[in-house]
């Protein structure tokens, strides 16, 4: 099975990918994509992704984009371990804490949406900021609101990590990047250390990527 990611080691939705992966046991090629410069907008990648963003999958010559849909791919090709329910309401709830993160909070905090501030309304960095910590603050209040309902167990949704784990987790990182504490989401900060114990999550960490430690060396 030969598969290849397109990704950034900034990105949220690259992580999102990279820790499905490792906690099927898949091996992959993460082939990089600078988003920060717009490397995506480049005829060779555009080539590979008609929407110009990352990642991108690749197995067997087979393209998926959409961290979502990549994860509910690797679901089919690979049941084991599951990372989505079986059961129609576990699904179902299960896509819901991950849609909170993928459909919600992450899409107003990508590259291209704080450029377009800058460019459309003449936002400096200070606002810029201001609006990444504001959206990534409802997204982590909302996962704590709905954990105050039903705590992990101790993961989201009983005793194995899985998809809505992965967008947690993601949404967690978005925080360390705005420098955000998390004592106001104390269920959500358990729930990350949890999933940073684990080897998948650990080693897909964007800060251990080497595209972060190569631009950390500059």
């Amino acid at each position: 099975m030969s598969i290849q990611v397109y990704g950034f080691w900034r990105s949220i939705a690259s992580f999102r990918v990279r820790v499905a992966l490792k906690l099927k046991g898949l091996p992959f090629e993460e082939i990089p994509i600078d988003i920060l410069s717009g490397e995506q907008f480049k005829p060779g990648y555009e080539a590979v992704n008609a929407e110009r963003v990352v990642p991108t999958f690749i197995h067997d010559g087979h393209s998926v984009f959409q961290s979502l849909a990549i994860i509910e791919y690797l679901e089919e090709i690979q049941p084991e371990p599951r990372l989505i329910p079986q059961d129609p309401k576990e699904r179902a709830y299960a896509r819901s804490l991950a849609l909170m993160t993928i459909a919600d909070a992450h899409p107003l905090v990508v590259p291209r949406v704080r450029n377009h501030l800058a460019k459309a309304f003449g936002a400096d960095a200070k606002v810029i900021e201001d609006w990444g910590k504001h959206w990534t603050i409802e997204g982590l209040a909302t996962y704590e609101r709905l954990f105050a309902r039903r705590a992990p167990a101790p993961f989201a949704l009983g005793a194995e990590p899985g998809l809505a784990d992965i967008c947690v987790a993601g949404q967690v990182v978005t925080a360390q990047y705005l420098k955000l504490e998390l004592n106001a989401f104390p269920v959500v900060a358990r729930l990350a250390d949890r999933c940073f114990e684990m080897p998948a999550f650990a080693t897909s960490h964007p800060f251990e990527q080497p595209g972060f430690k190569a631009a950390a060396a500059h």
